[in-house]
């Protein structure tokens, strides 16, 4: 293979421009902050930049992965914003209720009733697209409003506070040497790559975002399967809830996960998944948060006016994704260069031979539902 096919090959690669993209916003920080890319230690703890870009990107590498299997199956979900909410005020309250805050059976059960609502919430997501047939958009819009409010309610509009050592540990604690958060995460996405790639369930996904309708046909449960990722989702989002009310030792209902779900839908499609659903990479996915994170931390770094930070990050957002388009490449880099930078070619489509007239018309035609 010369080296011309070994670099067209690296730069057709779906994870090509996002990790580009990472390295180059990783070195712009370097001229502002010169130790950048060093990590020290101290009091047996990992601390840096590049630490703290895992450990507060965490929480979206969560909402990101289970938002991925949605888009896969050609829906969205809105809701995780508050997912994120309901779930850390749910568990924050319980605990603030009780005698002995740091009693690890009483956060136990306060994270199981924050996640046991999590799952309740992704059911209804679920049951409202896969079994009533509306559109997803509109089906997670009624958590997205309706369950902040539900999360206010829980916290009577005020921010719970609480001093509890074990819950503190999922989002702000370590363990062997770095945050606790990352190794939650691993775990995450290591059983989702595990259960879509080493098994059959990731192609039922892919099948029933590039057609639902023909899956069923021939013997898939895309309903089920719909529902299931609205569930799996909601539970991530949970996770993430729980993460970020860990973190600051509080539960805040009306500021908790907000906007989450837009930078979680950023980062699936700068990971390469198509928000019409079918192949799916979770791997880019990561890639496409930890971009997103890294964004916001260059974007503080460089002291970029807070005014104008949202237009400063969707102008990076808006050049990620053109890059990632061969069409863009082919049409401003020429034909022949684009081609070389992981374009499929951006002149004309070759005619294709003409077929039989008796054949085509014979042919049956193919409804996408």
């Amino acid at each position: 293979m010369t080296t011309s096919s070994r670099w067209r090959a690296l730069t057709h690669h779906n994870l090509f421009w996002p990790v580009a993209v990472l390295v180059v916003l990783l070195l712009v920080n370097v001229p502002f902050t010169p130790d950048f890319f060093s990590v020290g230690m101290t009091n047996g703890h990992l601390h840096g930049s590049l630490v703290s870009i895992v450990l507060f990107g965490s929480p979206l590498i969560l909402v990101a992965v289970g938002m991925t299997l949605v888009i896969a199956t050609g829906g969205i979900d809105l809701s995780v914003g508050a997912v994120v909410a309901i779930t850390g005020a749910l568990a924050c309250s319980y605990i603030s209720d009780q005698a002995d805050q740091s009693a690890l059976s009483a956060v136990l059960l306060a994270m199981g009733i924050g996640l046991l609502a999590a799952v309740i919430c992704g059911l209804w997501n679920g049951f409202l697209v896969a079994r009533m047939g509306i559109q997803p958009i509109i089906a997670t819009l009624i958590i997205m409003v309706a369950g902040r409010g539900v999360a206010q309610l829980i916290t009577d509009g005020q921010i719970i506070t609480i001093n509890s050592k074990p819950y503190k540990l999922i989002g702000g604690g370590y363990w062997l040497t770095l945050p606790f958060s990352i190794f939650v995460v691993a775990a995450v996405v290591a059983v989702t790559v595990v259960l879509t790639r080493r098994t059959a369930l990731g192609l039922l996904v892919e099948s029933v975002g590039g057609n639902a309708e023909a899956s069923r046909l021939v013997g898939i449960r895309s309903l089920r399967i719909k529902i299931m990722v609205y569930v799996f989702c909601a539970l991530c989002a949970g996770i993430a809830g729980l993460m970020i009310s860990s973190n600051t030792s509080a539960a805040d209902g009306n500021n908790a996960g907000l906007w989450i779900e837009l930078d979680a839908i950023l980062a699936v499609v700068i990971g390469g998944t198509s928000l019409l659903g079918g192949r799916f990479s979770i791997g880019g996915t990561v890639v496409g948060a930890l971009v997103i994170q890294t964004l916001t931390t260059t974007i503080y770094t460089i002291g970029v006016p807070t005014q104008t930070n949202l237009v400063f990050k969707a102008a990076v957002v808006i050049v990620v994704c053109l890059l990632q388009s061969p069409k863009f490449r082919a049409k401003v880099f020429g034909t022949k260069l684009g081609a070389k930078f992981g374009a499929k070619g951006g002149g004309k489509p070759a005619a294709a031979p003409a077929e039989p007239a008796a054949a085509t018309e014979a042919a049956p035609k193919m409804e996408v539902s």
